[in-house]
């Protein structure tokens, strides 16, 4: 076996061998030099495995060399390498931009450990995209989610710890659904492997247990990847998370369960059970158009920077799960394109509220405004990342919208009301985006406001300042050059809608 066929666990090992290297070291800026070597490693693993499965291959390493079934196999395909490559990149940038935030926000002696529970969630992040069988699915989901109620609740907020306990119980209980319903699937095929379910399935006789496993792992990933109505705990959960943290989640955190509700649904369930697309698309299909108008309404009324930007994700999510809820080619297409543009949007818009941060101590709009006249090139960094939230032609954000829209004429009349609901939820994306942007320009600063509250470092400022300008010309790039995730995309959306034909 050469390099390239150990790719999948290397994607997994480097960051999780890491974690304990950063509890030995004795200095901060040690542990995150080793938490930054380790996120690099698992980028450029990930760069590698995008371009070998460009063509169509697809990447299977069985650990023990004991072959799937019987053993554990981990897999990477056109679906798992975009996965892999928005989490890995996720981890990287934020960590090279956050410095000086962990720096403010984190006592000193915690730091080792704060970055060793980092990688341990990156590790977990990416042993889900990997995984070819549901329980180590599973095992991996268990290990991001510990590891990220440790570093959400990290800060110096008190109300990080509400936020993070809403989010133990929210994620427990998703956990628990998500394991109800493979112990169904185990108890009626006798594997746990994903392919190997998807071929057992078709040979069960009474398919009811089936279905019922199907509603569990349904509602438990719906409610890790924060679909309406099980949204509640991303909102507090992202908004008192250290600005390093949320910056890392919000690009990646919930996809990931997405990704996993896809997979399984269209590879097992739509493959095999005859009227699961249509209970799947007309069941969540009214949740998600609702999640795309109230998200995107919450999101104007809010009075902080990160509190608008969690509550514009729960909308974002709703384009995604529109997508998917097609259940064709064309809508799925569009569906894992937003995954990919959103995690540069909204990772760029929590680099933005960081940078607020670093310059004036909080994210409340109370104490932002003016921010454009003194620190011009981060407000207009937040422009760029605004229209691409909303979807303005030049951006990442307008190819998957519009990716979006031309999936939905294929619904002939549904399709249209679907179309006014996503322009009427971009309309409501301008209002949001325009009040920060009203705010930074055009507002006068509050008495006794100044830049500079918090000690920036030069160093520090120099990293932030090339995460965001990184972040906002791949906003810029991939809206006019979109060719290589799109075509990832397609060919990702062809894999899940061939298992269900």
């Amino acid at each position: 076996m050469n390099l390239v066929d150990h790719l999948p666990v290397l994607q997994v090992i480097l960051p999780l061998l890491s974690a304990p290297f950063c509890i030995l070291m004795r200095g901060h800026m040690l542990a995150w030099a080793v938490a930054v070597v380790a996120s690099a490693a698992a980028f450029a693993v990930s760069l590698q495995t995008f371009g070998i499965v460009a063509d169509g291959t697809t990447l299977t390493y069985a650990v023990g060399n004991w072959q799937a079934p019987y053993g554990i196999a981990l897999e990477v395909d056109a679906f798992s390498a975009i996965m892999t490559l928005i989490i890995s990149g996720a981890s990287l940038v934020a960590l090279l931009a956050g410095l000086g935030s962990a720096r403010q926000q984190l006592p000193e002696e915690k730091q080792p450990l704060f970055f060793s529970a980092w990688l341990l969630a990156l590790a977990g992040l990416l042993g889900i995209s990997v995984a070819a069988d549901a329980f180590n699915i599973f095992v991996f989901m268990e290990i991001s989610s510990l590891a990220s109620y440790v570093i959400i609740a990290a800060g110096p907020h008190r109300k990080a710890l509400g936020a993070v306990f809403k989010y133990l119980a929210m994620g427990t209980i998703g956990a628990t659904f998500y394991l109800i319903g493979v112990g169904l699937i185990y108890m009626m095929t006798g594997t746990l492997n994903l392919d190997d379910i998807a071929l057992r399935i078709a040979d069960v006789a009474d398919k009811r247990p089936v279905l019922v496993a199907a509603g569990f792992i349904t509602i438990g990933l719906a409610l890790k990847a924060a679909v309406f109505p099980l949204h509640v705990w991303m909102p507090g959960a992202y908004n008192y998370a250290p600005h390093i943290v949320s910056t890392f989640l919000a690009a990646c955190a919930t996809k990931v369960s997405l990704y996993v509700l896809f997979r399984f649904d269209f590879l097992v369930f739509q493959a095999n059970l005859s009227e699961h697309g249509y209970h799947f698309s007309h069941f969540l299909m009214p949740l998600a158009l609702i999640a795309v108008v109230f998200g995107a309404i919450v999101a104007t009324m809010a009075k902080d920077l990160k509190r608008l930007l969690a509550w514009s994700s729960v909308s974002q999510i709703g384009y995604i799960v529109v997508g998917a809820c097609f259940t064709t080619e064309a809508g799925l297409a569009s569906a894992i394109m937003h995954m990919f543009n959103h995690a540069l949007a909204k990772g760029g818009g929590f680099l933005i509220a960081m940078g607020a941060a670093l310059y004036y101590t909080t994210t409340r709009f109370s104490n932002l405004a003016g921010l454009g006249k003194e620190h011009p090139w981060l407000a207009a960094a937040f422009v760029v990342i605004g229209c691409s939230l909303i979807g303005v032609p030049g951006t990442a954000g307008f190819i998957s919208k519009w990716m979006l829209i031309n999936a939905a004429l294929e619904q002939g009349a549904t399709g249209v009301l679907i179309i006014a609901v996503i322009v009427f939820s971009s309309l409501l994306a301008v209002v949001y985006v325009w009040k920060v942007v009203e705010l930074f320009y055009f507002a006068e600063r509050p008495e006794g406001g100044s830049s500079g509250v918090m000690e920036v470092r030069k160093p520090e400022m120099v990293l932030f300042t090339a995460m965001v300008a990184l972040v906002v010309a791949a906003n810029i790039w991939f809206g006019i050059m979109p060719g290589e995730p799109m075509a990832l995309a397609m060919q990702a959306a062809a894999l899940l809608t061939g298992g269900a034909q």
